[in-house]
């Protein structure tokens, strides 16, 4: 078996996150901040990526007041607690054709997903994408939850999110 390694490039990488509510979506991007990714002849096989909460942007909030009072609210511990948890990380366990399988680890608290992706290749450069659908409340992200939060109306914000993520990599020389 041929074994290949990749750097993930993070200036070419980046996750693209959408949260819904009741009364619309917020979008935004959050940076990668290293990993690698690993082939098995040729098939994509493990390997890990870490992301920098304290790097969540918000895209949709063109005010400048009113996006940095949201977003030191993501920051704060009703939702990424950023100063006491500045990294959450994914890594693989096990892949079956386009099907990844992993740990997602936010607030050092870690649970299994999978989704399924895409990778390409091109002599040593590779691009892996997915869809990840994240369940905050596995995290401990209550927030306006109706899981947790009885009453909430048109103020209630959906468990789910998402993570669009898109990895740049190169071969190890």
């Amino acid at each position: 078996m041929k074994e290949q390694k990749f750097e993930i490039v993070v200036a070419n990488s980046n996750i693209d996150w959408l949260g819904r509510k009741v009364t619309g979506a917020h979008n935004g991007t959050i940076a990668v901040k290293r990993g690698e990714l690993i082939l098995a002849d040729g098939q994509l096989s493990g390997g890990q990526f870490t992301f920098d909460t304290t790097s969540i942007k918000i895209l949709d909030i063109t005010d400048p007041a009113t996006n940095a009072q949201f977003a030191g609210h993501l920051a704060s511990a009703d939702f990424f607690a950023s100063e006491q948890y500045p990294e959450a990380s994914f890594e693989i366990t096990s892949v079956d054709g386009a099907h990844v399988a992993g740990n997602l680890t936010i607030k050092d608290i870690t649970h299994p997903i999978s989704f399924d992706a895409q990778v390409n290749t091109a002599g040593d450069s590779l691009t892996a994408s997915g869809k990840i659908i994240v369940d905050r409340t596995l995290f401990d992200i209550k927030f306006r939850s109706g899981n947790f939060f009885q009453n909430l109306g048109d103020t209630l914000i959906y468990n789910d999110f998402e993570l669009n993520v898109t990895l740049t990599a190169k071969a190890f020389a």
